[in-house]
């Protein structure tokens, strides 16, 4: 391998394992769900999902399992979902 690509290979490396380093602005995911596959979105400091229940109450168990995996890398005000309240 060149010298080079095996610099930025463990450059790479050091990276993954520095995740502050990475902040989602925003991304769309195919989510597949017990009864369906939804989209779900985080754009413009707003979550998006297809399902009935988000529809209404603008959080769902799938962007709550979103924030739950990108904790390292969502925005603060992305993490806590509107009209919830996790710890009680």
């Amino acid at each position: 391998m060149h010298s080079s690509l095996i610099g930025k290979v463990e450059k790479a490396k050091r990276y993954a394992q520095e995740p502050d380093r990475v902040t989602l602005s925003e991304f769309s995911v195919d989510f597949r769900g017990e009864h369906n596959i939804y989209t779900v979105s985080y754009k413009d400091n707003r979550w998006h999902c297809t399902c009935q229940f988000f529809s209404q109450w603008k959080t769902c168990s799938h962007t709550m399992a979103l924030q739950q995996l990108f904790v390292g890398v969502l925005p603060k005000e992305a993490v806590a979902p509107p009209n919830a309240d996790l710890n009680g």
